[in-house]
C-alpha cells in the first residue's frame, strides 16, 4: 500500500521506535524489502538514489516496478518510495516519476541556498501530496557521488529548516555512510538532543545506518529519530551470499546458472538484514 511517509513517521516518533529506509538497486532488492515488511507487519521506505535509478533504468522505471510488485504480491502494510539525497533536478524528476516521498539535499550549499530551494521544494511537495525530507549538516562518507564530511548540524540552522514546513529533518550529528572506521567517535547526542528540542518532535532522520553500535542506535530512537537508512549493510550482506554460492561451485550444478537461482542466496540475505533491522528499530507490528 504506497503512502507518503508523515503518517508512519509521525506515530514512530509519538512512539518511539523507527522506521526503516530499505535503498533498493534492483527488482531483487525491491522483492527482498517489501515481502520482508509484509511478513513483520512493519512499515517501510523504499530508499532509491539518483544513480541506482539510472541503474535500474529511470525513476518511473522504479516506481512502475515498485508499485506493481506491491500490488501483485498483495502487500497492505505502509509502503513509501522515496529519493535519496536528491539534487533540486531529481525531486523535480521524481515528482513527475510519481514517488511518494523525496529528499531535498541541499546540505552543500550556503545556508541561505538551503533555506530557499528547501522552501520552493515543500511547495511542490505539498501540491502532489508528497513528503518531504531536508538536510542540515552534510551527513559523511559517500553515496553515489554526493560526498559529505560528517559535519554536526547546527541547532539553530535545523530549526530555521523544520520551520519551513518540511516533514522530517536529517540532521548530520557525526554520522556516515558506509562502513564505520575503527576510530569513528560515535554519534553526537547532545546536538541530538538540542536539535529534538529546537524542533519541536519533528521525526527526524539518522543517515547511515550500517555499523552504529546498537546502544546508540536505540539512544538515537529514545531522543526522537523516527528514520534509519540502511543501504551498505544489505550490500555487503548479498555479496557474501552471492559470493558463497559461486565458490561452493552451485553455479555449476544443474541449472545453477539460472539467475533466479544465482541471485537467490543474496535475496534471502537481504531479507535476514532487513529483519533485524526492523526488530532493531522497534517497528515489527506496527503497520
Amino acid at each position: 500500500m504506497f503512502v507518503n511517509a508523515k503518517e508512519m513517521l509521525i506515530k514512530a516518533a509519538k512512539e518511539k521506535y523507527a522506521v526503516a529506509q530499505i535503498n533498493i538497486n534492483n527488482l531483487e532488492w525491491t522483492k527482498a524489502a517489501l515481502t520482508t515488511a509484509q511478513e513483520q507487519k512493519s512499515p517501510i521506505i523504499l530508499g532509491v538514489t539518483g544513480g541506482a535509478a539510472k541503474y535500474m533504468g529511470g525513476f518511473a522505471t522504479v516506481v512502475q516496478m515498485a508499485k506493481t510488485m506491491d500490488k501483485c504480491l498483495g502487500i497492505t502494510v505502509p509502503v513509501a518510495i522515496h529519493l535519496d539525497h536528491g539534487s533540486y533536478d531529481e525531486c523535480l524528476a521524481c515528482i513527475d516519476a510519481g514517488f511518494t516521498s523525496i529528499m531535498f539535499d541541499g546540505s552543500h550549499f550556503p545556508f541561505e541556498e538551503n533555506v530557499a530551494k528547501t522552501k520552493e521544494m515543500i511547495a511542490l511537495a505539498r501540491k502532489n501530496n508528497m513528503t518531504l525530507e531536508a538536510e542540515v549538516g552534510a551527513i559523511g562518507g559517500e553515496e553515489d557521488g554526493v560526498v559529505g564530511n560528517g559535519d554536526v548540524a547546527d541547532p539553530a540552522e535545523c530549526k530555521a529548516i523544520a520551520d519551513l514546513g518540511v516533514d522530517f529533518l536529517a540532521a548530520g550529528i557525526g554520522n556516515i555512510h558506509g562502513s564505520y572506521p575503527a576510530d569513528w567517535p560515535g554519534l553526537d547526542f547532545g546536538v541530538l538532543t538540542k536539535v529534538a528540542e529546537l524542533t519541536g518532535g519533528l521525526p527526524l532522520v539518522l543517515h547511515g545506518g550500517t555499523g552504529i553500535p546498537v546502544e546508540m542506535v536505540q539512544k538515537a530512537i529514545s531522543l526522537g529519530v523516527a528514520k534509519i537508512n540502511v543501504n551498505t549493510e544489505c550490500q555487503l550482506a548479498f555479496a557474501a551470499a552471492t559470493r558463497k554460492y559461486v565458490e561452493d561451485g552451485k553455479d555449476k550444478q544443474g541449472k545453477g546458472f539460472d539467475p533466479r537461482k544465482l541471485l537467490a542466496p543474496g535475496a534471502e540475505a537481504i531479507k535476514q538484514v532487513v529483519k533485524e533491522k526492523f526488530e532493531l528499530f522497534g517497528s515489527v507490528g506496527k503497520a
